[in-house]
């Protein structure tokens, strides 16, 4: 229950980072807050209390496997989900630092040529 309540934090956290801060790198922070908190939250969805991960090597899991081991998929998932967030996150701070060199402010505000 309380990664439940931990991933919710980080989610609307993040979402209040990115709605209403005006610097830049916060709102990549905030995005990056969010991201961590669905991986939290899809983790803890896959969890079983009194089941063991299934790549666990011991006879009792020989016997009867399903009722014993966890999912793997969401595993799977979020550890796939970790590699694009990070990769995600470093392409926006590489674009934070190229903005940051052109006008020497992270301030959303003094980017207006940028809107359509």
């Amino acid at each position: 229950m309380a990664f439940f309540v931990a991933s919710i934090l980080l989610i609307l956290i993040g979402l209040y980072a990115v709605l209403v801060k005006r610097n830049i790198m916060k709102i990549v922070i905030g995005l990056s807050l969010m991201d961590t908190g669905v991986n939290v939250l899809i983790i803890s969805l896959g969890f079983i209390r009194g089941r063991t991960a299934p790549i666990v090597n011991v006879k009792d899991l020989l016997v009867n496997t399903s009722s014993k081991v966890v999912d793997p998929l969401p595993q799977a998932l979020v550890l796939t989900a970790i590699v694009i967030g990070v990769a995600v996150t470093a392409v926006a701070l590489s674009i934070v630092m190229l903005m940051y060199s052109k006008k020497n402010t992270l301030e959303i505000d003094e980017y207006k040529e940028l809107k359509w």
